[in-house]
């Protein structure tokens, strides 16, 4: 069956086709003949309850440089589509969360990947203190005295923005850090959100493992591992790319993390763990499935397309 699919996301004259993981999942659909449109979220629109977007026909090519072709815009009730991915980058900011909104008024009629409810309701760093147990000490919080008791117990530490995303501002704090003050200063007048702050794990020197599961189902791993002289992983921010394995552990994991997975609708999740331990559940426009595929492993676009036809079915 020929599916009318529109994707949700940032400019795509601006994505690196070699890393995008969208861009893998639209050359996918496309060879498998489903029609494609194409929309920012600006171009979302409410009226009397009814959601449209003004899009784009869309043809996709493997070209660098010249990888996509759009058609004449129209607009369109998201409702005649069967499918829609909504796959904008974050920060999962006011926009993020209005656009879920909008996407919940066609959802599931028109099949939303991921389920937008749950997306909003499942921040990737707030998702996943649903399994403590598989985390390492995580306190999330803006209070100076809480942040301060936490590195007095754990030592070394990491701050983060709660809803930041690709490794953006992402700091590693001793012991005795001299920075640490202004470190909180910063982070005070920059976010009005609590921030997460984990114990440091000096494993992450070997990599941070990003694991794709697919309707609940491991599909593929790639460890990352950060440039010299950088805390970070991220694809994004210099980390390399590595094959390799899951350990006994990190399949406890996925098996843990399956069922909530498929009952909230998230077919496409992307989870971090560095030395058995989960950091991250990403829902909101997780990457990796260039990179996987890169390094030999398997056709994640493809094992999402099956997933999504056989909800469509």
């Amino acid at each position: 069956m020929s599916l009318n699919v529109a994707v949700q996301m940032d400019p795509i004259d601006r994505i690196n086709i070699a890393g995008d993981s969208t861009f893998a999942l639209l050359l996918e659909a496309q060879a498998r003949g489903h029609t494609l449109y194409y929309y920012t979220t600006d171009r979302l629109a409410m009226r009397d309850g009814n959601v449209f977007a003004t899009v784009e026909p869309l043809q996709v090519r493997d070209t660098k440089g010249d990888h996509f072709t759009l058609g004449a815009p129209e607009r369109v009730a998201l409702e005649m589509f069967h499918v829609i991915l909504m796959r904008q980058d974050p920060p999962f900011d006011m926009n993020y969360v209005t656009a879920t909104h909008l996407l919940e008024r066609v959802h599931p009629k028109t099949l939303v990947v991921n389920d937008p409810i749950h997306v909003r309701n499942a921040p990737e760093k707030i998702f996943v203190t649903e399994f403590p147990d598989l985390m390492p000490p995580t306190l999330i919080t803006r209070d100076l005295d809480e942040i301060k008791a936490f590195r007095d117990e754990q030592g070394d530490i990491v701050a983060k923005p709660l809803y930041g995303n690709g490794g953006a501002a992402v700091f590693r704090l001793t012991r005795d850090d001299l920075n640490f003050g202004s470190l909180y200063d910063l982070f005070a007048t920059t976010f009005r959100e609590p921030w997460v702050i984990q114990r440091f794990l000096p494993e992450v020197k070997a990599g941070d493992k990003r694991i794709i599961l697919v309707d609940g189902v491991f599909a593929g791993a790639v460890n990352r591992v950060p440039s010299e002289g950088d805390l970070r992983s991220n694809m994004v921010r210099g980390g390399a790319a590595r094959e390799t394995e899951l350990s006994p552990r990190e399949r406890e994991i996925c098996e843990r993390l399956g069922p909530s997975l498929r009952e909230k609708g998230l077919i496409f999740t992307g989870i971090d763990v560095i030395d058995g331990n989960l950091t991250e559940i990403n829902v909101t426009s997780p990457t990796g499935i260039r990179a996987i595929r890169r390094l030999g492993g398997p056709d994640i676009a493809a094992l999402t397309w099956d997933a999504i036809e056989a909800r469509r079915g």
